[in-house]
């Protein structure tokens, strides 16, 4: 078992890759974890000129591209083929980043199977994988399971399990590692206020069972990243204070 420690760009709205980098560095991170998002360097329909310059930088720093975290909802109501190809230029845009997993979002009632169906070639020719976040309308293990698993191919589609989520809407650690199983395909390190307040606090500050959720990943292996919410909770520390305690629990937990 082994794990690869990586932080999200969420945590440094704004920031340009080349420092967003050099703080992954200063904190023992392998990778980074880029939002895609029309505020930041990566988003979609960027040129291919900065696709090449970023995949260079960042590989130029030994780190890799942990993970694209995009905002397509898979469960949006409305039309499929908005969905359908925004994920498509997610699927494009992490293959050519050189990453091989996406992060999206369920985001409503709508029938996420004719969306991810229509994508699979893609999936399947880029060798990326479609990972569904524990958020939203779908916060637990068990629920955002139901969106990937009749699909049958964890090495393609599979779960991000955001480790506030599913506890807050009351699944605890231990179910959510059960229920997912072989659909584990990514862990966001994070802590909480409380159950009723997800406002972001240092891992091990909060409330959310991290050292439960550390010993069950002991028998895993892949990608944890710090997601930290400065991007949507602007007063919360800087990055680098959260980073040190997810750093500390990496070192704490890791197989």
């Amino acid at each position: 078992m082994f794990w690869q420690f990586a932080v999200s760009t969420l945590g440094m709205p704004g920031m340009p890759v080349r420092e967003a980098a050099r703080t992954a560095i200063a904190h023992g991170c392998e990778g980074l974890e880029l939002r895609v998002h029309p505020d930041e360097e990566v988003h979609l329909g960027v040129s291919g000129r900065v696709v090449d310059g970023v995949r260079t930088l960042i590989a130029d720093h030994g780190l890799a591209v942990a993970c694209l975290a995009g905002y397509a909802q898979v469960c949006a109501p409305g039309a499929d083929r908005p969905v359908i190809d925004q994920l498509r230029a997610l699927i494009d845009l992490a293959h050519r980043m050189g990453t091989s997993s996406v992060r999206v979002f369920p985001g409503g009632d709508g029938d996420a199977y004719p969306r991810i169906e229509a994508v699979m070639d893609d999936l399947h020719e880029t060798g990326v994988r479609l990972l569904v976040e524990t958020h939203d309308s779908h916060p637990t293990g068990a629920a955002a399971l139901e969106l990937v698993a009749e699909f049958g191919e964890p090495d393609r589609v599979a779960v991000l399990w955001d480790a506030v989520h599913p506890w807050r809407f009351g699944e605890e650690p231990a179910a959510t590692k059960e229920v997912l199983g072989p659909y584990l395909g990514y862990f966001q390190v994070k802590d909480a206020v409380g159950r009723d307040d997800a406002t972001p606090v240092p891992p091990g500050e909060g409330v959310v069972p991290l050292a439960e959720c550390g010993e069950l990943l002991r028998s895993w292996s892949g990608w944890i990243s710090l997601e930290w919410e400065k991007a949507w909770y602007s007063t919360i520390a800087p990055v680098d204070v959260p980073l040190r305690a997810a750093e500390a629990w990496f070192g704490r937990y890791a197989p």
